[in-house]
């Protein structure tokens, strides 16, 4: 028997696009706060969802581990940001139903949960965490296991159902919010001894040729973007220390040997000299790994040191928000970030010998096709190393969803990071952008290919015959390309009540950082 169960809620079966790339990363923000309890002397165990095929294997885990309490992360494939699926929600409801029906004290935490609270209570949970869950989770065990006398009204960041209310109804209570924890480098390292890491490594080599970890050095970002929901942290930022990644980063080396990382932050080196103190460090322990990480073109720009630093410290590519290429979409967003700025971030990276990946959002107000022509000009000129599209996706909480919560339709969540659907009277139709989707991707492959088989035709004898055949294919693939762009110029027909223009604030003030108090 354990105290606790630790299970997340993300199946990367139920989402099959991301099932057909298998990239798993086990569920960071469940192994910190299993470490954070453990070192409070709980007995935990780890149910990893990543990997399951059905929510059958947690009522397995459940049946082995008999614990006293089940504690269910929404964490997903990264726990930092708001994905908010429906099959993972459905997913989280069953595995509380099943805990509930073995006698255990059920425990929810996550960024659905916390916008969500009350769907999640009135589906099983006893208790949901608001907000950051380690010190409330703390709390909360020793007060259930008796360690503690701290009356439940009196644990921040917690809400459970309230029987008192005698209407018959379902009540709950909502204690005020926990502040954020200031000094994350005092948290323990994430539990990795819980993870299966030769399953982890093994599908890594078989699938990529490489084993891929993930880390984290970061909670929160401090910019506006209108779209980005934060209901864990807010505009709040907190960053470990260079020294304190670094040493995480060189046990990592020495414990696991991976032969990459995946660092997750939203946001990654904010702080001024961040990253050249993290340089230096990484190489003085010898604890170099190759890596990739996101960050904004902005940022990218702001002083030449940060992109010799990044290489320095084993920087592979660099994920950039970039979201469009029109400058009007991007103020719009409340970005802060510009166009020309994309492009001054793309060239310093690849002089740097750092590859360059976009995240591309369409689909938001006032957008024209124009503008869409002006992010696939981009997109040409810039001729990244990879792509990412999604559309203009309305959560809970951010000011895009205030501003569009009149347009919704019955649709309030995808099903899967695939769905792509339009959940408000946007610009154009779901159809429209699930063919420019095809689209993008299909002209960024072949021009890729079509310079690929050119670097081929220089030098034959280099060449892997997988590699050529590869090519070739693409290249072959390229006669379809007008046929698709013929097909979405027939779905670009706009919408009839479209949002022409929303308020937003200026350029300038996008840019600036939410600051931080001590």
């Amino acid at each position: 028997m354990t105290d606790i169960l630790f299970g997340q809620s993300y199946y990367l079966w139920f989402d099959p696009k991301l099932w057909a790339a298998m990239q798993p990363y086990p569920p960071l923000g469940t192994l910190y706060a299993a470490s954070y309890v453990r070192q409070q002397g709980h007995k935990v165990a780890l149910f990893d969802a990543m990997l399951a095929q059905s929510e059958d294997e947690w009522a397995i885990a459940l049946d082995r581990e008999q614990p006293r309490f089940a504690v269910i992360y929404e964490d997903n494939f990264n726990y930092l940001s708001k994905m908010c699926l429906l099959n993972m929600r459905e997913a989280a409801f069953k595995m509380l139903a099943m805990a509930k029906e073995r006698g255990c004290t059920t425990i929810v935490c996550g960024s659905d949960a916390t916008d969500h609270a009350e769907q999640y209570l009135a589906r099983g949970a006893d208790f949901v965490l608001i907000g950051e869950g380690e010190e409330t989770l703390g709390e909360l065990l020793d007060r259930l296991s008796g360690r503690s006398e701290i009356p439940i009204v009196d644990i921040l960041g917690l809400a459970w159902p309230d029987q008192g209310s005698g209407n018959g109804q379902p009540a709950f209570r909502r204690n005020p919010r926990r502040p954020d924890i200031k000094d994350v480098d005092a948290l323990p390292f994430p539990a990795w001894d819980l993870v299966d890491i030769d399953r982890y490594r093994q599908i890594w080599l078989d699938r990529h040729g490489y084993y891929s970890m993930n880390m984290v050095t970061t909670r929160g970002c401090p910019y506006h973007c209108n779209w980005c929901a934060k209901p864990i942290w807010g505009q709040r930022y907190n960053s470990r220390s260079p020294e304190n990644v670094a040493e995480e980063l060189e046990w990592l080396k020495q414990t696991y040997q991976p032969d990459h990382i995946w660092f997750a932050d939203d946001i990654m080196g904010l702080k001024p000299g961040w990253w050249q103190s993290f340089a230096d460090m990484v190489e003085e322990k010898d604890a170099v790994v190759p890596f990739k990480c996101l960050s904004r073109a902005d940022l990218i720009v702001r002083q030449a040191s940060d992109v010799e630093a990044l290489k320095r410290a084993g920087c592979e590519i660099v994920w950039m928000g970039a979201e469009s290429g029109s400058q009007k979409i991007l103020n719009a967003m409340e970005k802060g970030t510009q166009v020309e700025q994309i492009y001054e971030a793309t060239r310093r990276l690849k002089a740097a010998g750092i590859k360059v990946a976009f995240f591309l959002q369409f689909g938001y107000p006032g957008e024209t096709t124009e503008d869409i022509e002006k992010t696939l000009q981009l997109v040409r000129d810039c001729m990244p190393d990879d792509v990412g599209m999604s559309v203009s996706y309305p959560l809970p909480g951010t000011k895009f969803y205030e501003n569009v919560k009149a347009q919704l339709g019955d649709k309030k969540n995808w099903t899967d990071s695939a769905d792509m659907a339009m959940m408000y009277q946007g610009p154009y139709t779901t159809e429209y952008y699930r063919q420019l989707h095809v689209v993008l991707h299909k002209e960024f492959r072949s021009r890729r290919a079509w310079n690929d088989l050119k670097g081929l035709l220089r030098n034959p004898t280099g060449t892997r015959p997988r590699h050529a055949r590869e090519a070739m294919a693409t290249v072959y693939r390229m006669g379809t390309l007008p046929l698709e762009r013929s097909k979405l110029q027939r779905l670009a027909y706009a919408s009839g009540d479209r949002i022409e223009d929303l308020p937003h604030m200026s350029l300038e003030e996008a840019a600036k950082p939410t600051p931080q108090g001590d």
